[in-house]
């Protein structure tokens, strides 16, 4: 029997419903960062329905691609939980009642006054050579097998069942099966830039980090108004594999420039907010296609009320006359969507907060609005800070959800890098 390290690990969640839009499987979420804090990588995540084939044929697949297959769902009592008795086929191994199971089956079932129904004694199957694990929280007990290859591991499907079980079966199991390696990693967070254009310039080290003492694995992610880059770095001691991480982001950084806003997975929020505690100004918004949103993510982070000071949601031309002292005349001549008005937007809530900084926002959301010379999707953004003004206009493309996104993003972007004095 393999006693060799566990470095691999493939999660195979089993259930029909997973399959639909009612259910999600969160449970490789929780599995693949205990297993993450152990050095043991998941290379691999299926869902699969209850079907005998189908689980036969993902357990198959999973085993030669990980030394450690764990399995989710399909412990309970009814005819459709049958990941027990494919595991058993595919090892080629007899089931067999243990009677301990079945007893405390009934115990839990009496507790509450109840008669145990006779198809839970289904859950009292274990495969030959298998060790059982203890289900605190439920009447599904969870399965550690020893195979040639490695371990499998069924674990039930309810969360709150599968979180104590895993976290048990880590410091008693697990741990000692580990490579004795760890997995540190890193996010880093580009704006400016889109995937290919930041992937083209990010390629060459991808071969050197692979190579290195400390090896870093990259990953490149295209998310709505940015890019990440997700390093990962394997080692002993985490100081080592944190100290390459470093040296990678630097390297990074080094060919990006300001257009990479945070190394250690930051959002843009934050950062902006660090960047106006540390200048010690105060800000205030004005805000339309965008509709607060600017206002909320800069209050999402805890501390905001040392930086913000007000914000207004200035939607009509009213408002903005009204409110933020744009005038009729302005807004006549270059029409709401404009850098005119955004920056008299932007000095207007900056005059009447009395702050340093001032932001204005204005643009078209969609779906409708938009015209052949401001389609959907033209946003005016305005910063003035005590060093310098900058508006522009910007076209966004999606639907209005992410025309007003994309509208927060440029607009906390273009603080940011006014803050840098970039």
């Amino acid at each position: 029997m393999s006693v060799s390290p566990l470095r691999r690990a493939a999660i195979v969640a089993v259930g029909s419903e997973l399959l639909t839009p009612l259910r999600t499987d969160t449970n490789s979420l929780f599995i693949t960062e205990q297993l993450g804090a152990l050095g043991i990588e998941v290379v691999l995540k299926m869902v699969v329905g209850d079907r005998h084939d189908e689980i036969a044929h993902a357990v198959r697949g999973a085993m030669a691609r990980a030394e450690l297959v764990v399995l989710t769902g399909g412990l309970g009592p009814t005819d459709d939980d049958v990941t027990r008795d494919v595991v058993a086929r595919v090892l080629g191994r007899q089931l067999r009642e243990w009677p301990e199971i079945t007893v405390s089956i009934r115990q839990r079932f009496s507790a509450r006054g109840w008669e145990m129904p006779e198809i839970n004694r289904r859950q009292a199957m274990v495969p030959e050579g298998a060790e059982v694990l203890p289900n605190v929280q439920g009447t599904a007990p969870g399965l550690w097998i020893e195979t040639d290859e490695g371990v499998i591991v069924l674990l039930p499907g309810p969360p709150r069942e599968l979180h104590p079980m895993l976290t048990r079966l880590i410091s008693d199991k697990l741990a000692h099966r580990a490579s004795g390696e760890l997995l540190a990693r890193r996010v880093l967070r580009i704006t400016g830039r889109t995937e290919s254009h930041t992937d083209e310039v990010v390629q060459p080290l991808y071969a050197q980090w692979a190579s290195g003492r400390v090896p870093i694995t990259a990953t490149i992610l295209a998310a709505l108004g940015q890019i990440e880059l997700h390093l990962t770095a394997r080692a002993i001691a985490r100081a080592e594999a944190e100290a390459a991480l470093t040296g990678a982001s630097q390297e990074v950084v080094g060919l990006l420039g300001s257009d990479v806003y945070s190394t250690d997975g930051q959002a843009l929020e934050a950062v902006v907010g660090d960047l106006l505690v540390a200048r010690g100004f105060r800000i205030a918004v004005a805000e339309s296609c965008t509709g607060g949103l600017i206002t909320s993510r800069l209050t999402d982070v805890a501390g905001s009320s040392r930086y913000v000071d007000r914000a207004i949601v200035s939607y009509s031309n009213g408002a903005k006359t009204a409110l933020l002292g744009v005038s009729d005349t302005l807004l006549a001549e270059h029409g709401a969507v404009s850098e005119a008005v955004a920056l008299a937007m932007a000095n207007g809530i900056r005059d009447d907060a009395g702050v340093d900084v001032g932001v204005g926002v204005t643009g078209i959301a969609g779906p409708g609005g938009g015209t052949s010379e401001k389609p959907v999707g033209t946003v005016a953004i305005a910063v003035v800070t005590p060093d310098a003004s900058r508006v522009r206009i910007a076209r966004f493309m999606g639907e209005r959800e992410h025309v007003k996104f994309q509208s927060a993003q440029g607009a906390l972007d273009m603080l940011r890098r006014l803050l840098l004095g970039s």
